[in-house]
């Protein structure tokens, strides 16, 4: 797992850009997750489930299209409310 971006929310869950491909593809896809069982014993077990995905052609394209939405506390809460995550 390749974590671009990492930020503590201000509940406790971690917000996270995390790569999806293998490098030396020819495209970057990468989503943003959020960890709420960070600290716990179940931390390492699951991946969350993606919020948002991005394809483009570089790592660093990919991040400029997340990162507002991952800086945004109102933008996670709204990605998990989409998606039905409490």
């Amino acid at each position: 797992m390749s974590i671009l971006y990492e930020r503590a929310l201000p509940q406790g869950p971690i917000v996270r850009i995390r790569r999806v491909t293998p490098p030396g593809g020819s495209a970057v896809c990468a989503v943003i997750e959020v960890d709420r069982r960070v600290g716990t014993a179940r931390e390492t077990a699951d991946i969350p489930p993606a919020l948002m995905a991005v394809e483009g052609r570089t790592q660093e394209e990919v991040v400029a299209s997340l990162l507002p939405f991952a800086e945004d506390d109102a933008a996670v809460a709204r990605l998990l409310a989409e998606r039905g995550i409490r």
